[in-house]
């Protein structure tokens, strides 16, 4: 699913709201994960999973075309964990 998707689906489950309301609803939650995250909080929604930041080391990696030696810098990467909930639904129970 993506982001339209996602919109038009709570619109049309909540006919009472307006389409823009919607999409600003879903633009405004995506945008504060992604604050909270750039601060380097971590995100949870219940049920569903949590969000957070992981630091990766800077490191020696390999060039796959050449084999040369490269150094890779230090970086943070999102990191998601699923819930509970959601991995049981996944696993059928």
């Amino acid at each position: 699913m993506i982001r339209s998707e996602l919109i038009q689906k709570i619109a049309d489950e909540n006919p009472h709201l307006y389409q823009r309301d919607v999409e600003k609803i879903v633009n405004t939650i995506f945008e504060e994960v992604i604050q909270a995250m750039s601060r380097g909080d971590r995100v949870e929604l219940r049920g569903f999973g949590a969000f957070s930041v992981k630091k990766r080391d800077a490191r020696t990696g390999r060039n796959p075309r050449t084999g040369e030696s490269v150094a890779v810098e230090e970086k943070h990467v999102p990191f998601f964990k699923t819930g509970k909930l959601l991995r049981d639904r996944l696993n059928g129970k």
